[in-house]
């Protein structure tokens, strides 16, 4: 996919675009602002010895579309609050029109009632960014496609996949006989999509998930991977069991190279020490989650992050002039 800046359209839907930025991924905020040739507009938002968070806008953003850029990431708590809190100062100010940008959306597993007595959380993640004011929201790579359902203000699910597909097509010449292989079942289907568009085959991992934990225990390969090299693929990467439990069910099975490409990188507890070990040629993610300098140690030369910031930019772009998104994707 290619973004080129341009010159602003002449007709805008709304006010000028007015760019807030919360304390969990100043990188990306600086390069969507970059790519939008404007700057961050500046802000406190200040924490209390109690840990309540205050927030005060710098200028008035009376009638101007305004975007608040936070990540969902740890600290998820503190981070999901800075955002609603940002969102509501802005609509007290009588924004126009208010755009939550959130590159991951926390909770977005809790997509459903799949035991007895459990919450569906993520509807309630929904519900709170819509009550604190937001009349939009953009984000990437939801973990399951009814959490869209769960917003009744309209938005753009975005995806980083023509991102990664692009990057792994320039490292398909000097793959032997790449196959796509996906860590679970669930992820098939967007799988297939990866392995259409290399024109390569796929194979999958069978792993069964028990309790309410994050491990899960890799069974069976479906597929072949003898003396091919493989690309996993997946959405997020939290404490790196799948991966670690793939990567040695591949190597059981003869697999040369390994690529691991996932768009979410998680990475919690000592995920990064754990996928560092492992025996993989190269890790390519995305910047929708910071990563901190420690954990990019730990994976070292190996990892590729791929930026989201002018397919971000480019929407928000088209958003505030009100042109179509979907013809970014030829759609």
């Amino acid at each position: 996919m290619a973004f080129t800046s341009h010159g602003r359209h002449e007709k805008m839907m709304y006010g000028g675009i007015k760019l807030y930025a919360g304390t969990s991924c100043p990188a990306l905020a600086q390069k969507i602002a970059e790519y939008l040739r404007l700057g961050l507009n500046e802000r406190d938002i200040i924490q209390f010895p109690n840990e309540n968070l205050f927030v005060k806008l710098h200028s008035s953003v009376r009638g101007q579309d305004c975007y608040v850029m936070q990540t969902t990431s740890p600290p998820v708590h503190r981070n999901l609050m800075e955002m609603l809190i940002l969102i509501q100062t802005l609509r007290l100010d009588s924004a126009s029109r208010i755009t939550a940008v959130i590159p991951y959306l926390c909770y977005a597993r809790s997509d459903k009632k799949d035991q007895p007595r459990v919450p569906i959380t993520a509807r309630l993640v929904a519900d709170m960014i819509q009550i604190a004011g937001a009349d939009r929201y953009i984000t990437m790579d939801l973990h399951a496609g009814q959490i869209q359902g769960f917003f009744s203000i309209p938005g753009d699910v975005l995806s980083a996949f023509s991102i990664q597909v692009d990057y792994l097509k320039s490292l398909k010449p000097n793959m032997k006989d790449p196959v796509v292989v996906t860590a679970d079942l669930g992820f098939a289907k967007k799988g297939r999509n990866y392995a259409a568009e290399l024109d390569v085959p796929m194979a999958f991992i069978e792993k069964r998930r028990s309790g309410n934990d994050a491990k899960a225990k890799a069974l069976t390969l479906i597929g072949n991977v003898q003396d091919r090299d493989v690309v996993i693929v997946d959405d997020e990467v939290d404490t790196g069991g799948s991966m670690v439990e793939a990567v040695h069910l591949l190597k059981e099975h003869g697999a040369r190279d390994i690529y691991m490409t996932f768009v979410h990188a998680s990475l919690s507890s000592n995920a990064a020490v754990r996928l560092g070990a492992l025996p993989v040629k190269q890790f390519i993610t995305t910047d929708t989650i910071p990563i901190p300098e420690e954990k990019m140690a730990a994976l070292n030369s190996r990892l590729r992050i791929l930026s989201i910031s002018k397919l971000i930019g480019e929407v928000i772009r088209r958003a505030n002039e009100g042109r179509s998104v979907g013809e970014l994707f030829n759609e």
